[in-house]
């Protein structure tokens, strides 16, 4: 039994001998280091040369005109609220709404929290441009709806309490309520 205690001091001893220091440093051996490296040459360059680019595509500087018929309005993003449109208060948004779009249902969740110029909402079950919906924003009297890049895709006005109207950007109707 005594054996089995001197051999474990001996271990022990040992192994703290190998962790003590010794003072041969690890780098002596080692040549020294320039302070900065030696620049390199320079290299002759061809010359450049320069030319105009024509129009991607051949395509005019200006974009096409819109189509005949074709709702203005739904397709500004700065467009006015109609005289009859309710105020609206962005806290009162947040939720869950209803959304009726071209004959179907689906759901829109509206929250606080910050995306880009908006804040994060988002749809289910929505078919068309709804779907790409991002985030929101409260500018006036309306609610402008937007895309994940931050385009305004719809944007609706309150009608009345708990309901909201408005249009989307391919001009149709879109409403909300609860």
């Amino acid at each position: 039994m005594q054996m089995r205690y001197v051999a474990t001091t001996l271990v022990l001893a040992m192994a703290l001998a190998g962790c003590q220091r010794t003072s041969n440093n690890l780098y002596s051996g080692l040549p020294a280091q320039p302070a900065q490296p030696t620049p390199l040459q320079a290299q002759p360059v061809p010359s450049v040369q320069g030319s105009e680019l024509p129009p991607p595509g051949g395509a005019s500087q200006y974009p096409s005109a819109p189509a005949a018929g074709q709702d203005m309005a739904a397709l500004d993003p700065n467009a006015a609220a109609p005289a009859s449109a309710l105020d609206i208060k962005k806290e009162a948004m947040v939720g869950n709404w209803r959304v009726s779009n071209a004959g179907q249902s689906c759901d829109m969740f509206l929250t606080l929290t910050n995306l880009g110029s908006g804040s994060r909402g988002g749809t289910r079950g929505c078919a068309g441009e709804l779907t790409a919906m991002g985030s929101w924003e409260v500018s006036g009297k309306m609610v402008q709806f937007k895309n994940r890049s931050g385009d305004v895709i719809g944007r609706v006005y309150k009608t009345a309490e708990n309901k909201f109207d408005g249009t989307l950007n391919s001009g149709q109707p879109v409403s909300l309520s609860r």
